[in-house]
């Protein structure tokens, strides 16, 4: 299998494109600073992922932005920090602020000029509308929770997309899915049997592969640090 093989790339966004983690943990900084518990970036992106997880199940219909409102108001009150409905409101409006990773904007142009690029995400129009500033490119098809009813890992998403791309004349054999690793993202995508590009960026300077079982890494047929080591794994198979 080869980089050239393909036509159309969809991708996650956040965690693979904008620094998801580095915008959670900024936004939460207020929370925190009010809080009595471990201040390592670890455990409390993983006190939010926990409870982000849980409402997005709950409430499958719900906007993103209300997601990380209720979020923020569980972390409040598992860190018994009394916070107010505009504090929750605040984080949850602070997707448009979380930063793009330095080699995304770059990367896209590039891949733009061989790829189809289409947007898979777990957010809401209004949120990836702000993100999307800092990626420099157009996308040729966004596909939010918003529209779709639902969040990832539900195969809803996907089969969305699939469906929708089809109708433009893009087929599943034709489409790499490239997401951090993720089973909201790599193993259902591997499931729907598109071909994946696992982005395996550090957190907290450990790469994420390093603490996965072979499991997880088996749904991937591509494995890259960073969307610039993508580019210059597609630069190579050009050449070959």
């Amino acid at each position: 299998m080869s980089l050239i093989d393909f036509k159309v790339i969809t991708l996650g966004c956040y965690g693979t494109l904008i620094d998801k983690d580095s915008g959670v943990f900024g936004a939460l900084g207020p929370l925190r600073d009010r809080a009595t518990i471990s201040s390592n970036r670890e455990d409390v992106l993983d006190a939010f992922t926990t409870h982000e997880s849980a409402v997005e199940a709950e409430t499958p219909g719900m906007l993103y932005t209300d997601i990380l409102v209720e979020a923020h108001r569980r972390l409040a009150k598992e860190w018994y920090v009394v916070a107010s409905e505009d504090d929750h409101r605040l984080f949850g409006m602070s997707v448009r602020d979380w930063p793009v990773f330095a080699d995304t904007p770059a990367a896209l142009q590039y891949l733009k000029r061989y790829f189809k690029l289409v947007i898979l995400s777990n957010v809401d129009r209004e949120s990836f509308t702000g993100s999307n500033r800092q990626l420099g490119v157009k996308f040729d098809a966004i596909f939010t929770a918003q529209e779709i009813g639902s969040y990832k890992p539900s195969p809803r998403n996907f089969d969305y997309m699939l469906a929708k791309l089809e109708k433009l004349g893009m087929q599943k054999r034709h489409i790499l899915h490239v997401a951090q690793y993720s089973r909201n993202d790599q193993r259902m995508a591997a499931s729907m049997g598109l071909a994946t590009a696992c982005i395996d960026r550090p957190r907290d300077g450990v790469a994420r592969g390093a603490t996965l079982t072979s499991a997880d890494t088996a749904c991937c047929d591509f494995r890259f640090p960073s969307m610039a080591n993508l580019v210059i794994a597609h630069q190579e198979h050009l050449r070959a």
